[in-house]
């Protein structure tokens, strides 16, 4: 089966959709399709990967809509995922009729949107003409039941994958029968899983990081931006540290690929705060690594706990928290407004308010001194890893999504 696999986000653009679009691709290559990757002229892969790779999009506005026409119609693909997410298209609304454009350009053929986060375009931004453009693409498309940022995207699509049970509730509002064809798939860890895992690797690995044998390591995973609650997450280590000193803040991840105005200076500050708290020789920064290295795998195989401090909690499409729970730690991760069923506060995880440094350092306190704790919630992640958190049964839905089956 060949298949056209839309992103804007691809390696090696720095972000987790980017690092999502590839792994994704891999699978879907091993499950014995022909994956056809159509991406921004930016993300210039050079590494052999078992898909091929176009990157010649320019800006994903009005004026690529007849190179997006053209590529369609010469590649002929048996099937269309579209990954989408409005900031990394720029949030211009073209992408947002791709579903009506390939149904009159593929007649017959699925398109299927698998949808990161419901943010979409914001046509409000562009320019007069872009915004009449619009107007008469979806005029074309015909505008019933279509939606201001997500143009006729949630009703043509075949299918819209979700990630999350949150995130389909968040569409009904732009389309109303979002529930008859959503099909939930969370991602799954966003990292190449390493296969050493045996004491000595693990020991080479906490060498490397600087950690005694008696040291104990909490890992902040992910990427770097104010939302991720990067600070909050020192501020609790602060206060961990001092009631016990052998405990060590291991971040891994780089600074995300993204403009955040009201913080420019986000990542260096988070770089200053430890040095300003005083700590600054018991945190650790591992920074960046390669999409397709183990590096970060081997990273969450050393420490002992981790930490999720989302400032809109933890759901289930928070792939930083499934690479954690295939590791079988121990998490202490925020709780928002709403919360998913797979999570189970003192089974699978331990749950605190977000922005709020004394709960995070008391749940942290928790896992360090109750062994049985962290063994309950070390078996309970793995569960909730081999369920939910799996590339094979991911992929095996989006198989089954694409095929029709």
């Amino acid at each position: 089966m060949k298949l056209l696999f839309i992103s804007a986000a691809f390696p090696p653009m720095r972000a987790g959709e980017a690092d999502h679009a590839y792994h994704q691709c891999r699978y879907l290559a091993k499950k014995g399709m022909d994956v056809h990757v159509l991406t921004s002229e930016a993300n210039q892969w050079t590494q052999d990967v078992p898909f091929a790779v176009h990157p010649i999009m320019r800006d994903w506005s009005w004026k690529d809509l007849p190179r997006l026409m053209r590529f369609i119609t010469r590649s002929r693909p048996d099937a269309v995922l579209l990954f989408y997410i409005g900031w990394v298209y720029h949030e211009h609304p073209m992408i947002t009729f791709a579903a009506t454009i390939c149904r009159s350009l593929l007649k017959g053929k699925r398109f299927v949107s698998m949808l990161a986060y419901p943010s979409g375009s914001n046509p409000g931004r562009r320019s007069q003409l872009s915004r009449a453009v619009r107007k008469l693409v979806q005029a074309w498309a015909s505008p019933m039941d279509s939606s201001y940022e997500f143009g006729t995207l949630l009703r043509d699509s075949d299918r819209i994958i979700v990630m999350s049970h949150g995130h389909c509730a968040m569409l009904t509002d732009h389309y109303a029968n979002i529930e008859k064809k959503s099909v939930l798939v969370p991602p799954p860890p966003l990292l190449t899983m390493t296969t050493a895992v045996d004491d000595e690797a693990r020991a080479a690995t906490r060498a490397k990081l600087r950690l005694s044998p008696s040291d104990f390591a909490i890992v902040y995973f992910g990427f770097i931006y104010p939302p991720k609650g990067v600070e909050t997450v020192i501020h609790a280590f602060h206060r961990v540290s001092r009631r016990y000193p052998q405990t060590r803040l291991v971040l891994v991840g780089g600074v995300i690929a993204r403009e955040f105005p009201g913080r420019p200076r986000f990542a260096e500050e988070m770089r200053e705060l430890p040095k300003q708290l005083g700590i600054d020789e018991k945190v650790i920064w591992t920074g960046e690594y390669e999409t397709d290295s183990d590096e970060a795998s081997r990273y969450l195989y050393a420490v002992d706990a981790c930490v999720f401090a989302h400032d809109l909690g933890v759901a289930m499409n928070n792939s930083s928290f499934a690479a954690c729970a295939a590791h079988g730690l121990p998490v202490v991760a925020t709780r928002g407004a709403t919360l998913d069923e797979q999570f189970v506060e003192g089974n699978n995880v331990l749950l605190c308010p977000p922005k709020d440094a004394d709960a995070m350092a008391a749940g942290l306190a928790r896992i360090i001194e109750d062994e049985d704790l962290r063994r309950r919630l070390r078996e309970g992640s793995r569960k909730l890893a081999s369920e939910w958190f799996s590339w094979d049964h991911a992929t095996d839905r989006i198989v089954e999504t694409l095929t029709g089956t």
